[in-house]
């Protein structure tokens, strides 16, 4: 899986989470995944350390296309394809 967003359609929708804590980013990247067509992108920004493992499992579980996971000065950089 690549590291970084080049190469993927730009995102549809993005989503800021910086400064929310557990559980709070999975909770508002199910809610914002919802608002974008099959097939677009949902960017989501998120500084909880946690978020990378609990968007990758979310995204697993909910069987939606993690395209991407990028570390930034702020946290996380997240590329979700909503595949449902």
């Amino acid at each position: 899986m690549p590291n970084r967003g080049e190469g993927f359609p730009r995102p549809t929708k993005t989503l800021d989470c910086i400064g929310l804590y557990c559980p709070e980013p999975v909770f508002r990247t199910r809610e914002d995944i919802s608002k974008v067509q099959v097939g677009q992108i949902l960017e989501v920004l998120a500084d909880d350390p946690a978020s990378e493992s609990d968007i990758r499992s979310w995204a697993k579980y909910a069987g939606h296309e993690l395209l991407s996971v990028e570390k930034t000065d702020e946290g996380f950089r997240f590329l979700l394809k909503r595949m449902s």
